[in-house]
């Protein structure tokens, strides 16, 4: 049975979302009460993206990140082997590190000296003969509070919920997508130096209700993608999308667990770039003459020998370029035209850090795969940064509007305005190769309506 929280004005939660009319209510967006039940029952309970493990490649290496409102200590053992713990000395309370990354074999309190092992272990107190730590519980019971842990293609997940469902039954269908993602190439993925940051004031939800494939705010908020430079959208042959950018048309993916992706179709660029007719050539022919963001000709041997026919087809033909992990992460693979015609990839990673009901933290770290040609990660890394970054050109479009949402958010009347998700798939593809809800043609609200699904469905449960 549903749990449904009873706000402190006698408001139950389910007032708040009309399943019918697919309406939320602003007053989700600014409720201090509703944040903290975020942080229970959402950050507390679903798998959390924290970075990456090239950026702990050596033992004792450290990072400290955020789960939710909690701080956590990302390590590295001696043996390889990544935990996840809770960056609070369970003595009286201090942080076990006030520094954002470092390198050590033993993280010392500074309060009053208690030390732990990179796996979270009890080692003791300074004055450890005398029993500073006391006889009451054993070393082996004043350990850091651990975390759940999950690598997957180099990225680090992490749960509080450690009897909950597995990290492949949270990814659920999404995975057939992330793999061709993620798990590219033999060497995997590495990032581009540490990530950016910078906070926003703004709920945490109005980035990641976007980042669930909102494909609408591209046409306004991001206009001038389609008029300025090698960006900007030419008519094809049949003398449209000029004013509308092709990748208004594809196809979007939802699934159960609120993972989504916008998948765009590549053959107007293939016919653009190559000047060759895309129905006649195989997938492989596709990858070759124009391969996925971050991956080289040379690169294109790996994905055949690792991906099925099917994810083959899709990676080839209607991959995905933007999309998110549930409840806070984003990613980009995008195609980023040159002047002389040629295509530079772009891959992004977005974590927004919920910092309150109207504050949050944006995070970015930029990828490449671990045997892209050094000048070519360069050039990735200046274009993406340009692009994608924290001070980047479509990111400034974007976290211009989430604080204009989180203070209207806060007006006595502007609380029960509805954010509408009324545009709805009514085709699918009519031959898709994949799982999970589909949707064909001019983007629609299906994914992120899907997204506040699972939101309710957990914050009621």
């Amino acid at each position: 049975m549903p749990h449904i929280p009873i706000l402190n004005d006698g408001t139950p939660l389910s007032e708040l979302i009309n399943h019918d009319t697919r309406e939320v209510a602003m007053r989700t967006l600014s409720d201090e009460q509703i944040y903290q039940v975020e942080m229970k029952k959402i950050f507390a309970k679903t798998w959390v993206f924290l970075g990456h493990e090239t950026e702990i490649p050596n033992s004792g290496d450290f990072l400290v990140r955020d789960m939710g409102s909690d701080s956590v200590l990302v390590t590295r053992d001696k043996d390889g082997d990544i935990h996840v713990a809770l960056n609070v000395c369970p003595h009286r309370g201090m942080k076990i590190s006030t520094h954002d990354s470092g390198n050590t074999p033993i993280h010392t309190c500074i309060y009053h000296g208690w030390a732990f092992k990179p796996n979270g272990d009890f080692v003791g107190a300074p004055a450890d003969k005398e029993c500073m730590h006391g006889k009451m519980m054993t070393k082996q019971q004043l350990g850091l509070k651990k975390a759940r842990v999950a690598e997957y293609g180099g990225l680090i997940f992490a749960t509080w919920n450690i009897e909950g469902p597995s990290f492949e039954e949270f990814l659920g269908d999404a995975k057939w997508y992330f793999d061709t993602l993620w798990c590219r190439t033999i060497e995997g993925m590495e990032v581009l130096g540490p990530p950016q940051r910078f906070v926003i004031r703004a709920n945490w939800k109005t980035a990641c209700e976007q980042s669930a494939s909102d494909g609408f705010h591209t046409m306004t908020l991001h206009r001038w993608l389609g008029e300025v430079g090698p960006y900007a959208k030419k008519p094809d042959e049949e003398g449209k999308g000029g004013d509308l950018s092709p990748e208004m048309y594809g196809s979007e993916v939802w699934t159960d667990h609120g993972h989504t992706m916008r998948c765009i179709d590549l053959d107007r660029k293939i016919r653009r770039i190559t000047g060759k007719d895309p129905s006649a050539l195989s997938a492989r022919e596709k990858l070759e003459l124009l391969p996925p963001p971050g991956i080289t000709p040379e690169m294109v041997p790996q994905l055949l020998e690792r991906f099925s026919d099917e994810q083959l087809e899709l990676m080839s033909w209607r991959p995905p370029q933007v999309g998110n992990f549930f409840p806070n992460g984003l990613f980009e693979f995008i195609y980023l035209p040159q002047p002389d015609g040629t295509v530079v990839g772009a891959m992004a990673l977005h974590a927004y850090i919920p910092k309150g009901p109207d504050k949050l933290e944006f995070v970015n770290w930029i990828l490449a795969e671990k045997d892209t040609p050094p000048e070519l990660k360069a050039k990735m890394l200046r274009q993406s940064v340009q692009l994608l970054g924290t001070s980047g050109m479509v990111e400034q479009d974007d976290s211009d509007t989430w604080p204009h949402q989180t203070i209207v958010a806060k007006g006595a009347m502007s609380a029960d305005i509805t954010l509408k998700y009324q545009a709805c798939y009514e085709t699918k593809p009519p031959s898709w190769p994949g799982p999970g809800h589909v949707g064909d043609g001019f983007t629609k609200d299906d994914t992120q309506w899907q997204w506040w699904q699972y939101w309710y469905e957990l914050m009621t449960a």
